[in-house]
């Protein structure tokens, strides 16, 4: 990243820090309950300690730090328990998002999400679970966006962020993507069909099963 894209004050470095650290968490280059240590990210982010200070009280605030008394910041761990609770609350949303969407969506954005059911099918049957995870997060993320509902948007993807390491550790779990195919299927056909309500009962349907998963 050229130098001027990286003052080491103000809120540009500040800005510089989030962007950094956030994807940092949420790429899972940083592991739950990671120290994070302010003279060592100021020096690798090329900005002063107020601004990874600033940064880090923002991504507490997002769910992805937190502060311990008199140790300073880590990456938030998440329990079981608290990622259930979250996605209880996804189950909500998403079945929102998935019923608008199939009511606002256009034939080409109806036609991208078919794509991609194929793509997770095609990845289930190749054997490659980082694929389909990576395409189920897709998918997910274009049904929101499909949905025009730019309020269940901003809390999903505030809800989602905290449930990164979870969300890896199911997509690796041995017979997990065969499981949960059908219901992104589901998702997809529902929502092509245009019947708002059975695909808000997908959605859910969906989430239920990872709450189960969750709790296996």
């Amino acid at each position: 990243m050229p130098n001027q894209a990286r003052p080491g004050t103000g809120e540009q470095a500040k800005q510089h820090a989030l962007e950094r650290l956030r994807q940092a968490i949420l790429r899972g280059d940083m592991s739950p309950a990671q120290r994070l240590v302010e003279n060592e990210l100021a020096e690798q982010f090329g900005v002063t300690r107020a601004s990874v200070r600033a940064a880090l009280i923002e991504l507490e605030s997002e769910g992805l730090v937190e502060r311990i008394l008199n140790r300073g910041s880590r990456v938030r761990v998440v329990t079981v328990e608290e990622a259930v609770a979250i996605t209880e609350c996804r189950m909500v949303l998403e079945g929102l998002c998935a019923a608008k969407a199939a009511v606002a969506a256009t034939d080409g954005q109806l036609a991208e999400l078919t794509g991609l059911g194929e793509a997770m099918a095609k990845a289930v049957a190749d054997g490659e679970p980082v694929t389909y995870s990576e395409l189920n997060q897709e998918l997910h993320a274009r049904i929101r966006q499909f949905s025009g509902q730019r309020t269940a948007v901003e809390l999903l993807e505030k809800l989602n962020a905290q449930l990164v390491r979870h969300r890896f550790q199911l997509a690796l779990r041995p017979g997990r993507p065969q499981q949960s195919l059908g219901e992104h299927l589901a998702m997809v056909e529902t929502i092509t069909a245009r019947d708002p309500q059975a695909a808000e009962a997908a959605a859910r349907a969906h989430l239920t099963s990872v709450i189960a998963a969750l709790r296996e």
